[in-house]
Parts: structure tokens; sequence; C-alpha cells
């Protein structure tokens, strides 16, 4: 008997493999964890071999996961391509979209390869840079839409994910201990660089902001240095830094909010699509 690759089996691994848990696989594709479960093992079950190892942390994928990873995202890709082709459903067109660099390497990959499947003609132009640089792209009408940071404390703000606040070094490095305490921040007016600051001071530890970068690659190269800790959202942190904390006579930080903002109070179809697109998906990753 013939054996095919269901479609719906295929999205919800391609979900699972990107949230790397079950929960919030089955929150993203809007099913329970007992029916993801239930999936999952119908697949491995097809193809007789494991895809996932099951931690406390959540699921990693084995090697025959790793391998039908990309054949699910090949199929994937085409099938929706096809759809929104034949049917008419897809849009074209151009979307200057702008997103904070921690948000983009933490979220853009499963944000646009989402909606690439399901828009195959649209042009999505990504700006990347701190908040206060995003506003003012908005303002001058450079950009269609941004996801931006607001403080927790915003209560005016559409809030669609929060993310807390962390303090970052390397692992085994005694940057965290030094007085007085050496920082890699981002620009002056920017949520976490503020945050940074406010806390030390409440908490009476001295500080100097060594190194500013507009850019987290710049801080975070600067913090693989060993020479200062940095402050960045907890969805960004690379494996190979530690998060800092009370242990290390750190004091806490606060969340910041993720929002959506329009250049236009009545966006076109296609920014309002994208938009209800990131509202959709990033709650889930």
């Amino acid at each position: 008997m013939a054996r095919h690759l269901d479609i719906d089996l295929l999205r919800t691994f391609a979900a699972i493999a990107e949230t790397q848990t079950l929960g919030r696989a089955a929150a993203r594709i809007g099913r329970t964890q007992a029916a993801v479960s239930m999936q999952v093992k119908k697949l491995e079950d097809m193809l007789n071999q494991p895809l996932l190892n099951r931690t406390g942390r959540g699921v990693v994928l084995t090697l025959h996961g790793e391998r039908l990873l990309g054949h699910a995202r090949t199929i994937l890709r085409h099938h929706d391509a096809a759809l929104a082709d034949i049917s008419g459903a897809g849009l074209s067109g151009t979307i200057r979209f702008g997103c904070p660099d921690d948000y983009a390497a933490a979220f853009l990959p499963a944000i646009l390869r989402d909606f690439a499947g399901r828009h195959p003609q649209v042009f999505v132009e990504v700006f990347c840079a701190p908040t206060p640089r995003l506003l003012e792209r908005i303002r001058q009408h450079a950009l269609d839409l941004a996801l931006t940071s607001v403080a927790e404390t915003d209560a005016k703000a559409e809030v669609i994910r929060r993310e807390p606040l962390v303090w970052v070094g390397q692992a085994g490095d005694k940057a965290g201990a030094r007085t007085p305490l050496q920082l890699a921040l981002s620009d002056p007016d920017t949520l976490d660089h503020r945050a940074a600051c406010a806390a030390l001071e409440a908490a009476g530890r001295p500080y100097r902001v060594a190194y500013a970068s507009g850019s987290i690659s710049g801080l975070l190269a600067v913090v693989r240095s060993g020479q200062a800790i940095a402050v960045l959202t907890q969805a960004a942190v690379p494996a190979d830094l530690r998060i800092l904390g009370v242990a290390d006579a750190l004091p806490p930080l606060p969340s910041v909010g993720l929002t959506v903002l329009f250049d236009l109070a009545r966006p076109p179809a296609l920014v309002t699509e994208f938009a209800t697109h990131l509202r959709t998906i990033l709650p889930a990753l």
C-alpha cells in the first residue's frame, strides 16, 4: 500500500521544530497538545523512525527529524504557493517592515517563512534598528509597519507578546562581578538601556557604560570578548551565552511588550494581512 506524507502532519511537525515545545506548537496551529502528540506519533509510525527527543525544556529533533524538516519545509512551501497561485488567494506587492535586531534574530525566520508560504508574490523589505529609530522612520513614512518595544507599564499599547529583559554574560567569565560593572548597551533612548541604568541605580550598584552599539551583533561581540555584560530580550540570548541574575548580584529587570505600529491610519490590505500574521504567530513562537 502506497504511503503519503499528509500536509497537516508536516505542518504540525514544522511548528514543533520551530517552537521547540508541543504546547507552543499546539497554540500556533490551533490544536490541543494531546492532538499534536498524536500527530507526531502517526508521523513516526508512518516513517518507522523516531523524530523527536523529549527533554526537560521541550523537544529536540533526532537526526531523522532534522532530515524530515528540510523536506517538510520544501513540501509546505510548494503546497502553499500552488494553493495561493491557483486559487488567487495570494497577495502581491512590497512591504517595508521594521524590526529591532533582537526580535529579528529570534522571530523573523519563522515569521517570514510562514508568510511567504501563503503569499509567495510579496516582497518584504526588512529594516532592523532599535525601536526609537524605527519610530522615526514610521513618522517619516519610510516604513509601512514596524514591530516595536513598549514599556510593560504602557496601558495604551496593544501588546501581542511580552519578553523579559535579562542580563547576559559569557559563560564562566567574571564580568558580572566587576566594580564598577562594565556594560555594553544599545542607544541611550532605548528601553533596555534605560531599564539597566535604572535598576542598577536603584540597587546602588556602581556601573559604567563602556561599550555602545545599535546592533545586537555589536553587543554580542563585546559580551563574547568578556569585557562587559549586556541587556537583551530573553528570546534573543544565544546558546553560548549565559543569563545572569540575583546570584550574580544583579537586580531584576522589567519585561517589555511587543506591539505593531503603522505609518497610515488605514493601512492597505497587504500591510494589514502582514500585521494580522504577526499578531497570530508571535505569541506562539
